[in-house]
Formats: structure tokens, sequence, C-alpha cells
């Protein structure tokens, strides 16, 4: 039973500063395009677009979706690629008044699927090429390319606003620890505190150049998106492929002289800081930061970790950060947001002591779409709070507060997980690995792993004691969960270890070995040089040991089923191309099934295309110094010397 929380006590730690919180998004943004209408906005793979010319586009989506009836409070799902429709897609459904619901078109079609029934959005913007993963759903399309020739009949014109700041912005899908997703709603008003809070706190400016790194699915994106564009600086787009973690990100953000990134700290630790001398302010968000990622990224460059969930509007707490090899604090809260660290009985727990996070302030969400229970629950009224409706959010994360007034991460108190800066509750996971049909009871932790860093690890018992391979459990679940959400390692047991009052005792759980990895139904050994040197190279990547000589990686192995993901791939294409000196491109180690034998054979065709280069530019600059009779005996040789290489 709760107590009445004693306001005597309690000492707010807040930030109050003013913003024009009746301006809406667009609104902003539109000031901006009147303040520098010539200035680059967008940049996209060698395209450019200056504000007045992405308002432009904006507006004749905006006036085009008014016709389709988009107003305040109407939701737009929006599933693109990464390209400029995305901005366009976000800026015009905003100026007709509406709300716009991303959508990675990586994610399974059931999921998708499962959101678009549960928001009942009006209508999907798209791309020609990503609307068949819609075609079993019945909602109104539009193609942002293929459709474009009608859109741009309409006025260029700022449309009349007809949205207020406590209409809704957006609705971000996060995972949901009852097996379904929920969304989360976010009004104007606290999106905008959180732009105009972070072009402070970043320092952008006009000549910043801004790095949209994190998916569109996920809410980092707003920050990224409107940081850049209410300040007059250039938003950078990219290719998922120009993104991956190591050399193709450090080439885009060293191409691009990029200023101001955020990234999470494992992305950090698979980049070079010393190759980046134009990076100007780095941000580390999405999980746990290192005193490591520190000491490498903070000298000569301003350093901030953030930690903020969703239902707050992306940032709650911000500090920046210096190389003293300490842990880094979360901060203090982001302008007029207000951070409470309560006891079960949301009592104030005093300096040094740990407490559960509380947020309020102009940063909390609405609430879940269509889930009045779970709002209930977890959004409250502020009883500190004199505001009325002032409410707080319960984010279930602990913490405790440092002299200076600092707030100090220490984990959950539940089962809710980052990986990789992926929020992961472990109940949608275990939703879906009960429901294939050979799983009697499973359950999902995360575990840390050298050197692949914390990975997620299904346990279960089958029916009938049953064999499922890794690979076919996760091929069974991705039907309904995203990439990032799936296991890297299926341990079955005969009966799960049970607590005293018979709950599942996940400390009892018993570490991963070598029978995560062992698929003996379809293993085969390494049969060649190089197959044998690429299985060495995953192994080691993986953590897999190797045990008596006997090979625990296979040639048929899938890189990812394995445990593999695209930071440690990029270990491996760095290995792979320091031992063979080929230039091997990470994205044939990201295709859908990367084996060793297919790794081999890429390796092994680089090697003859890069033998034969060698022996044909020798022959050329040997043809200088020769009679014309010499000619044909040398190209032979050339000839020969490939031949050579394919049957070695």
């Amino acid at each position: 039973m709760t107590t009445t929380p004693n306001p005597a006590r309690f000492v707010s730690t807040e930030t109050q500063t003013g913003f024009h919180e009746e301006i809406c998004l667009h609104l902003h943004f539109e000031q901006q395009v009147h303040r520098t209408p010539a200035s680059i906005a967008l940049v996209f793979e060698g395209r450019t677009f200056t504000y007045q010319e992405l308002n432009r586009r904006a507006n004749q989506l905006a006036h085009y979706l008014r016709k389709q009836g988009v107003g305040p409070e109407t939701l737009v799902a929006m599933s693109v690629e990464r390209s400029p429709e995305m901005i366009v897609g976000v800026l015009g459904i905003m100026k007709a008044g509406g709300a716009y619901l991303p959508l990675d078109p990586a994610y399974p079609a059931a999921r998708l699927d499962y959101i678009l029934n549960d928001t009942r959005a009006s209508l999907l913007l798209t791309q020609q090429r990503v609307a068949a993963k819609f075609a079993s759903v019945q909602i109104e399309r539009l193609c942002l390319d293929t459709d474009w020739a009608f859109i741009q009949q309409e006025s260029s014109e700022n449309p009349v606003n007809k949205s207020t700041s406590r209409n809704l912005a957006y609705v971000i899908y996060t995972s949901g620890s009852t097996g379904r997703p929920k969304g989360v709603l976010i009004e104007q008003r606290s999106a905008c505190n959180l732009a105009h809070a972070q072009i402070q706190a970043f320092h952008i400016q006009a000549d910043s150049r801004v790095l949209q790194f994190a998916s569109f699915s996920f809410d980092a994106s707003v920050s990224e998106i409107f940081t850049a564009l209410l300040s007059g600086a250039r938003l950078y787009l990219a290719s998922q492929s120009a993104l991956l973690p190591g050399p193709d990100l450090l080439q885009t953000l060293r191409n691009q002289a990029i200023t101001t990134v955020t990234l999470p700290p494992s992305v950090f630790a698979a980049l070079s800081p010393e190759a980046l001398p134009h990076l100007k302010t780095v941000i580390s968000a999405g999980e746990t930061c290192t005193a490591e990622v520190v000491a490498r990224w903070a000298p000569a460059r301003c350093f901030l970790n953030a930690y903020g969930p969703t239902e707050s509007t992306v940032c709650a707490t911000l500090t920046e950060c210096t190389a003293d090899g300490q842990e880094p604090p979360i901060g203090l809260p982001l302008n007029n947001q207000r951070v409470y660290l309560l006891d079960p009985q949301l009592q104030p727990m005093p300096p040094g002591e740990p407490g559960e996070i509380y947020i309020g302030g102009v940063g909390v969400a609405r609430g879940y779409r269509n889930r009045p229970e779970l709002t209930a629950e977890k959004f409250m009224p502020n009883p500190f709070s004199q505001e009325p409706g002032a409410r707080l959010y319960r984010t279930g994360d602990r913490a405790y507060q440092l002299p200076d007034g600092k707030f100090m991460f220490i984990g959950r108190h539940d089962d809710q997980v980052k990986v990789r800066g992926f929020r992961i509750e472990l109940g949608e996971v275990e939703v879906a690995l009960n429901r294939h049909p050979a799983v009697q009871q499973a359950v999902a932790v995360v575990q840390l792993h050298e050197p692949s860093g914390k990975r997620l690890v299904a346990y279960g018992v089958t029916r009938d004691q049953q064999k499922i391979a890794l690979r076919d459990l996760r091929n069974f679940l991705k039907e309904t969960l995203p990439e990032y959400m799936l296991p890297t390692a299926w341990i079955q047991l005969e009966a799960l270890p049970l607590t005293s009052n018979g709950k599942v005792d996940r400390q009892a759980l018993p570490l991963p070995d070598k029978a995560e990895v062992d698929l003996r139904e379809t293993f085969e050994a390494p049969r060649t040089p190089i197959e044998e040197a690429l299985a060495r190279i995953w192994a080691e990547v993986l953590g897999s040991k190797q045990a008596n000589d006997e090979w625990l990686i296979g040639v048929n192995d899938s890189f990812f089923d394995l445990g593999g993901h695209s930071l440690l791939a990029t270990q491996v294409v760095s290995r792979m191309s320091s031992l063979f000196q080929v230039d091997v491109p990470l994205s044939l180690l990201l295709a859908v099934t990367p084996t060793v034998a297919e790794m081999s054979r890429t390796v092994e065709q680089h090697l003859i295309e890069q033998a034969e280069t060698e022996n044909i530019r020798r022959v050329i600059q040997e043809l200088r110094d020769i009679p014309e009779e010499g000619v044909s005996a040398l190209l032979a040789q050339a000839g020969q010397a490939a031949l050579s290489w394919r049957a070695a």
C-alpha cells in the first residue's frame, strides 16, 4: 500500500526554462525556412535539398494529404527506405495536421500487420519497392516515388496550420512485455521541447552537420531530424549499408565531415576517433556507457551521455563527460524535465540511496495507444507538482544520486533489457518462443558474452524432448520478431530451474557452452585452408573456443545463427582483410545466410581477381620494353597464371 509522499522531504531535481511550447515542430521549421531559404537542409548520396526546396515538397504533400482527410489527431503510417522521401513525409504529415507512425520495412510482415491493425491508421505512405510488404493489409497507400507526379500538382505554399501543441506528433511502437508491441503517443509540445533543449545542449549551429543514424522506427531519429532542421544545420542521410558499424560508418562520418552524431556505446567502440577530425559533438545513448568509451572519445571533443525512455520523449537526462576513468553518470534532467528517485511507497530517496526513476515534466507521453490499463499503470498523477494534470512516468529503471545532483544508472528491476542500444522486453521474446509447436516452456535472458558483449539467450523445455536447432528456432521467430530480438543461443533443458515459490530461477540457468553451436545434423568441418582460416576467425570473434582440435564451426553454419551481429561482422571483415589482403565488403557478411563456405568462395574469387589484375599490370608494364613478337608470349603467361590460381 502506498503512502502519501511528503513534499517537505523532497527537493525537486528539474531544469525549468522557457520555450515556445504553443508552436508545433513544422511551424518552427517554417520559421527556419524563412530565415535561411537557400541554405542546404538535407544531403543524401550526393543530392542536396535547400530549406526552401524541402519546405516546398513537404507543402505539396501536406495539401494532398489534407484532401485525403488528414488533420489533427489523424495517424498516418509511413514505411520507406532511407531517402529524402522519409523527411518529406514526416514534415508533410505534420503540416497537414496529422501524426506519423514510422514502420521499418525490415520488420516481419506479421509485426507490421499487427501495428497497422492496432493503430487503425488511415493511410500508408510508402515507396513502390516497399509496398509489397503490406499486400495483406487493407489500407489506402500513397507511394511517395511513383505517385509524386500527382502530389507535385498541389500548392507549394505553407498550408494554414490546424494543429496545436497538444495534438499528437508521432507514435512509436516499442517492445511489449505481454508479447504485443505498444505504441507510445508523443505530443507536439514534448517533441518541440526536446529539439530546442538538445540544440542548445549539443551546440548545434548553422554550420553543423548532423548524421541521421538511428532507425526511423526508433525515437532517436526524432532528435536527429529536428535538432538539425530547426537550427539551420545540415541533416545527412545515408543508405543502410553506409551506416554499418566499422569501416563503412567511419567512411561516412569522415567523407561527409559530420560534426554531430548520436550512437550507442557499442558502436562507438567499433570506430576510431582519431580518423574523425571534424567530429565535434558525440552523444552516447541507448545503453549503458562505459569509462573506456569515454576515455577514447571525450578528449578534444564534447562527449555527452544521454538517458531517456521513449515515454519521456527520447531524452530525460544528459551530462557532459570527461575522461576521468570513472563510469559516467546519466546526468541532470533536460530542460523542462523532472526526475524523481522514489521508493515503493513513492517516498523520495536521499542522495546515495538507490531508487526507481520517475520522470515528470513536458516530455511525459500521453500514454499508450489502445492500452488504457497499461497507461494507468505506468503513468500516474504527479504528487509533487502543483500544475493541474501533471503526471509521472514510472520507468522501471533504478539509479542513485551523486553529491553534485547527477544521477548514476544502476539497472532495471524488471525484465526489460537493452542489447546494442535496442530496447527489448524479455516477455515479448518469451511469448514468441512459447508459440513454437515443439516448445513446452521457454525463457529468455541477457548474458554478458566475451568478446561479443551482451547477447540474448533462450532456454527451453521441449515436448517429448524434441531437438530444435537454433537456426530453425530463429527462422520461426523471424515471422513475428525483428532481427534484434532474436536469441543468439538456444539451450534445451530437461526442466527449467525453479525458486521456492515456483517461479523460474533465472540465476540458476546454466551458462551456454559448446552445445549452443553444436548443430551436428548438418555439420561439416572445414575442407580447405581458406575455410579453416575463416572458421578460426569466426570462432575467435564469436568466442567459440576450440577444444581438443575439434571444429566448433562448420562450413554450412550461418554467422547469425552462431550469435553474430553487425558489430561482430566488422571484426570478421577486418581480420579477413588483414589475413588475406583482400577488400571484402561488409554487406556480403550481412547477407541473409552468410556461411563459411560462401565467404570462402568470395575470398577465393577476390584472390583470383587480384592475381589476374597484378599479372595484367605487370604485362602492360613490360610491353613497353619488348618487341611486338614477345607480346603473345606474355599474354599467354598471364592467362596461365590466372588458370593456376583457379586450380589452386
